[in-house]
């Protein structure tokens, strides 16, 4: 879905100027599907290109068009087309990368209608206007590890201890190679077999001491490691949670999980590489001087072989990075998919859908399986070459220093040194490849975090200073207006007016897909109306800081959730110490007592979907319950007694309306007996108000209210 952001982020970087993807997803105003051609010319004239959307023949188009532009692909996708040759056509896919097709495969993907017997496509011109260029563009993200190294600053102590601990096992390994250079110079040249007896021991106890800094060190690294990843974590599922809900609208649950799912790459990066690799270099340093130090020849040949696989590595990084955004991408979907295999399979099997979805995971499965195989192939490669070039600087040195020792150059014992030296070298080589793989994977991972931790916050407390309710608790709407998605979607509440008077029952009717449960989420600002205002009082009601209004609301949603819980702790979500009082108040007032008493632990059984199972009159008694726990001033029904039968019902609304008394009350319903008591019906239609008034009005004005409840009982004819 984000394939229409990425072509104009390529092709603004084309242009010289850099943008965050997340930044033209929302000029783009994305949704779940992705965004329209529409959406993308928008995106683009927000940072200053013209452009020009055409329905157009192959042939002019090749002849005429200026590059780089935009085509719509296979009714589904997007890609940049960058250049044509005589037969081919070269185009940047933001699934596939960079790619040469043929005119016939580019044909094939790219008509789809035809006019006066002439087969066209769609194309979205972009050309730079003076203001492209005079913008600023936008600065890449480029802090990722600054962003992870602010979460040391605590750790202070342990990264001295550390850096201690790094540098006495440094000391320790380089005297190894001078106790093997005299145990065959000296121990076996003048065949004393105590002084080899001693030096062996001496390595031993080097051995130990070794060891034993590296288990401290490695519990030191386990231990800050681990609390750093702990704390990114929470840092992110705060963040998550300051976001407001258009943002999980266009996001995926597999995205977000995967997302979550990344951190390990961090806590590998943190726990197992990092300062490994910084002690790695510290060896590497001191052995170099060392190897030099013994023979300056070799040095530059370990030296210049190492610069050479270093690079050989380098080579594959970019292709790496995006195979890693490819694989993040698939894991996403099928994260998604098995999500939904598991929460659907009530319908599945009632559809008899279990192969179809089967094999749309089994499809996710292949691509998978090609990203891994690309993955694989481009290791293997790199794997081959570095191993190729490493091995070759080894048998060169090892020729170099056979040579010096046939020339009297240097002894047999320093030869062995040089051996062991070279040894102590490549593992921090080997480690750096390691290093520059796992760096590579916690910085993109970082990246995402940050794609996260870029977005707005659903409010800014520090501008939302009204804490004080005006005397008027009536709500105004006026003029109120809403789109989900951006200005070329339709609108789904269309200039609403009306007042929600203080202490009344308000009833909001209509047919499905009127603007109801729209209108109930604008008045607990879950989001904000796209024009008009409102007001609580005279006070406009975005002036309130989501926290201080919604401790006011108690609500009851159709797509309320219940936890994996007990059924107490479900009633009572924010309250870590649970009143009783109020607690058997609420289970009274939703008539669950019954319910509640048959079960084995009572209050304390967990339900939902690691417990209890609940039927949908019991889901929707728990969340009414939950609402009456709260004890709001304002509290909004929506469709809150749909799944409850008859008796059940008569119950639940004979004490609700002792529990409404002195509350300003919103209630969406289609049954009569719910709404008919209301002190006054606002009928929707369409999302705007075809008409409001009390039952007995509406029902004698034999209007757009009377035709949705004729045919209940209640009314009759």
């Amino acid at each position: 879905m984000d394939c229409g952001p990425t072509c104009l982020r390529i092709i603004a970087k084309h242009y010289g100027k850099n943008y965050s993807l997340q930044s033209l997803r929302k000029k783009s105003h994305i949704t779940r599907e992705g965004v329209s051609l529409l959406g993308i010319s928008d995106a683009a004239e927000a940072i200053g290109f013209r452009t020009l959307a055409a329905k157009i023949q192959y042939d002019k188009l090749q002849k005429e068009a200026p590059t780089p532009f935009i085509a719509h692909w296979r009714q589904r996708h997007f890609i940049v087309v960058y250049k044509f040759k005589k037969n081919t056509v070269l185009v940047s896919d933001p699934a596939h990368g960079l790619m040469k097709l043929s005119k016939q495969e580019f044909l094939d993907g790219w008509l789809s209608d035809s006019e006066k017997d002439t087969e066209i496509g769609v194309v979205l011109f972009l050309e730079p206007s003076p203001g492209f260029y005079e913008a600023p563009g936008e600065k890449l993200n480029r802090s990722g590890f600054q962003f992870l190294f602010k979460y040391f600053r605590p750790y202070k102590k342990f990264i001295t201890q550390l850096m201690l601990g790094m540098i006495l096992g440094s000391i320790l390994q380089l005297i190894f190679p001078f106790l093997t250079q005299s145990i065959v110079d000296v121990g076996i040249a003048n065949q004393d077999l105590n002084f080899v007896t001693l030096i062996l021991v001496a390595q031993l106890m080097l051995f130990f001491s070794r060891t034993a800094v590296e288990f401290i060190r490695g519990w030191i690294l386990l231990h800050m490691g681990t609390r750093i990843n702990i704390s990114i974590l929470s840092d992110f599922l705060i963040k998550l949670m300051r976001l407001p809900l258009s943002f999980f609208d266009s996001k995926m649950v597999g995205d977000l999980l995967q997302r979550i799912g990344d951190h390990s790459r961090i806590e590998a990066f943190l726990t197992s590489t990092t300062l490994n690799v910084l002690f790695s270099f510290v060896n590497l340093l001191i052995f170099g001087v060392v190897l030099a130090i013994y023979d300056l020849k070799i040095f530059w040949v370990f030296l210049i072989g190492s610069a050479f696989y270093v690079l050989w590595i380098f080579i594959f990084m970019k292709k790496r990075r995006d195979l890693d955004y490819k694989r993040f991408d698939q894991m996403s979907s099928n994260q998604s998919s098995l999500i939904q295999l598991i929460t659907g399979m009530q319908e599945i099997k009632l559809h008899n859908s279990e192969k179809q979805k089967r094999w749309e995971w089994e499809r996710i499965q292949a691509i998978l399986f090609k990203v891994s195989i690309k993955g694989l192939a481009l290791n293997q490669y790199q794997q081959a070459g570095s191993y190729f070039i490493n091995e070759l600087k080894n048998i060169l040195i090892t020729f170099l220093a056979a040579k010096a020792v046939v020339n009297g150059e240097i002894t047999l014992g320093m030869m062995l040194a040089i051996q062991y030296i070279i040894g102590q070298l490549n593992a921090p080589l080997n480690q750096l490849v390691g290093f520059i793989h796992t760096a590579q994977d916690a910085k993109i991972s970082l990246e995402r975090l940050g794609e996260i931790h870029g977005q707005e916050d659903e409010e800014n407390e520090e501008e939302k200073q009204v804490d004080i309710f005006p005397a008027d608790l009536s709500l105004k709407l006026e003029n109120v207006q809403f789109q989900y998605e951006g200005p070329h979607s339709a609108y789904v509440l269309d200039d609403v007016s009306f007042m929600i008077p203080e202490g009344k029952i308000t009833a909001i009717v209509g047919a499905s897909g009127s603007g109801k449960t729209t209108l109930i989420k604008l008045l607990l600002k879950f989001y904000e109306p796209t024009q008009g205002e409102i007001r609580l009082g005279d006070i406009n009601l975005s002036n309130y800081g989501n926290k201080i209004w919604r401790e006011q609301c108690g609500a009851v949603l159709q797509d309320g959730f219940i936890f994996s819980d007990s059924i107490a702790k479900n009633i009572a979500v924010n309250d870590e110490v649970i009143d009783k009082e109020k607690l058997f108040y609420a289970i009274r007032v939703a008539n669950i007592q019954d319910f509640v008493k048959a079960l084995p632990l009572g209050y304390n059984t967990k339900i939902g979907n690691d417990g209890h199972g609940l039927s949908q009159g019991q889901r929707q008694r728990i969340l009414i319950a939950r609402a009456v726990y709260k004890n709001p001033r304002y509290l909004f029904f929506d469709e809150a007694t749909n799944a409850l039968d008859a008796n059940n019902e008569k119950v639940i609304m004979r004490n609700l309306n002792e529990f409404f008394d002195g509350r300003t009350v919103v209630v969406v319903a289609h049954r009569l007996s719910t709404v008919k008591n209301a002190d006054q019906i606002i009928v929707l239609n369409n999302g705007r108000i075809a008409e409001y008034g009390t039952h007995n009005e509406l029902a004698n004005r034999e209007g757009a209210y009377y035709e949705l409840v004729k045919n209940q009982l209640e009314l009759g004819r």
